[in-house]
């Protein structure tokens, strides 16, 4: 009975050190001494507004943003260097593969603001979960919604600024079909819009959520077994997996703002 109480506790321990790196908390994870940085609790009217783990990162993520492309566009000059010049190539990437072939050459410049906040964004609160004390923003399925829903909002004003608003939902069904299949195409349209930014959602939260379990659960199995045997196995598994990691990190910023190009093209360009 002692032995099955102890790997039990062992058991919810391992389950205990997963949730806690993967859920928001109320506290920061810090270096020795400090080990935790309880952050304060708000209410608004009854509503819990607590800055949190995951809000710290986001903001975070946005400050280190601010100061990197405040550094490197302080110095202008025709050929760019350093900072300057990994910036330029990501942007003029975003630019020249995804906004112009999905939105078309007149309608690519209004988005670009949205869609390089996205991406950057997204790709630095990926990378700030690999570092060590730090925390996934975006494997909160809370900050994937928040984000899906501005694409969500971005997908409507660019299909009804350039078709208008009446032009643009008329539009969602195609012209000329029979009276029933119209009827039936209309709740399947309407429904489409919905689930467009969902899957961007669900696609985020779950492909960042995925990797890091994959890791803290190898690394959880040293702590379990105590076996060097193990440990021989379990590190350099894990190291691959951080690896892929970083990888995934810079593959799921370019789908949500690949994907969010596409769907934004697909309202404006209902004709196609």
């Amino acid at each position: 009975m002692a032995s099955g109480a102890e790997g039990a506790a062992a058991e919810n321990g391992e389950k205990d050190y997963i949730m806690e790196h993967l859920l928001d908390g109320a506290d920061l994870h810090l270096p020795p001494p400090w080990h935790h940085l309880h952050l304060p609790h708000l209410e608004l009217f009854g509503f819990d507004i607590s800055i949190t783990r995951h809000v710290v990162m986001m903001w975070f993520a946005a400050l280190l943003l601010i100061l990197a492309f405040t550094i490197t566009t302080r110095r202008r000059g025709l050929v760019p260097s350093g900072l300057a010049n990994m910036f330029e190539a990501v942007v003029l990437f975003i630019r020249d593969e995804i906004a112009r072939p999905a939105l078309g050459e007149h309608e690519y410049r209004r988005f670009m603001p949205f869609l390089l906040t996205v991406f950057f964004f997204i790709l630095t609160c990926n990378l700030l979960g690999l570092v060590p004390y730090g925390s996934t923003a975006t494997g909160n399925v809370s900050v994937t919604a928040g984000l899906a829903i501005c694409a969500f909002f971005a997908i409507q004003i660019g299909g009804i600024i350039h078709n208008g608003l009446f032009g643009y939902f008329k539009g969602l069904v195609p012209h000329g079909l029979p009276l029933p299949i119209t009827i039936l195409l209309i709740p399947i349209e309407v429904l489409g819009l919905f689930s467009k930014p969902f899957a961007l959602c669900i696609r985020l939260f779950a492909n960042i959520t995925a990797g890091h379990v994959i890791i803290l659960a190898l690394l959880g199995l040293i702590f379990m077994f105590k076996s060097y045997g193990v440990v021989a196995v379990a590190v350099p598994f894990s190291l691959a997996i951080y690896l892929l990691e970083l990888f995934v990190a810079m593959v799921q910023a370019y789908i949500f703002t690949m994907l969010s190009a596409v769907f934004i093209g697909m309202a404006v360009h209902q004709e196609h």
